[in-house]
């Protein structure tokens, strides 16, 4: 019984501390720490995650990941002031990872539409323009690709990305149309 009321009183001082030294002592291994960390930031992130996926389940999966990932990872985060803006970077890479090993069953837009109806040739076309996107996402700067997906596939606000990601709006406008000049050229091949 003291164990218990030992470390309820460990956890309720722990409630109070900032992610950054929650992130330092979880770095350091400590379970209870971490355990305060992702219950404070996991509801955030599984609205993150949800509205990325647009799927409660591949949400909860892609956070699951996440939170794996971060666990392995956190001894080599260098500033762990920056902990929640690292953890929603992971989160947007497990979930665009989720979305991209889905079979395509939703078409994204009129011309998809359009292809898959033409039968597998059509499908076919589709289905290889979604790879190629894909292909030009995973060669821009993490923060560029972060502010593409949330404002283009999770259609966040400028305010809402920014918040997000730990960066001015200023900076998500700026690092947003970098991407979208990248995308554009890079597609221009699939118009």
């Amino acid at each position: 019984m003291l164990l218990t009321d030992a470390r309820r009183g460990l956890v309720t001082s722990l409630e109070a501390a900032s992610d950054g030294l929650l992130a330092a002592r979880s770095a350091d291994g400590d379970t209870v720490a971490f355990g305060v960390l992702v219950r404070r930031l996991a509801p955030a992130l599984k609205a993150f995650a949800t509205r990325l996926t647009g799927s409660a389940v591949d949400a909860d999966d892609a956070v699951q990941e996440a939170l794996i990932s971060a666990w392995g990872a956190l001894p080599a985060l260098d500033d762990t002031s920056k902990v929640r803006s690292w953890m929603f970077s992971i989160v947007s890479r497990k979930a665009t990872d989720r979305i991209r090993s889905r079979k395509p069953t939703v078409e994204l837009d009129q011309e998809r539409d359009e292809d898959a109806s033409a039968g597998p040739e059509g499908r076919a076309i589709a289905s290889s323009r979604l790879d190629a996107l894909a292909a030009v996402l995973d060669t821009l700067p993490e923060g560029q690709r972060q502010c593409w997906v949330l404002k283009e596939m999770g259609g966040y606000s400028y305010e809402d990305i920014a918040e997000q990601l730990g960066m001015s709006v200023t900076t998500v406008r700026g690092k947003l149309a970098r991407a979208r000049v990248t995308v554009v050229r890079e597609m221009e091949a699939w118009r």
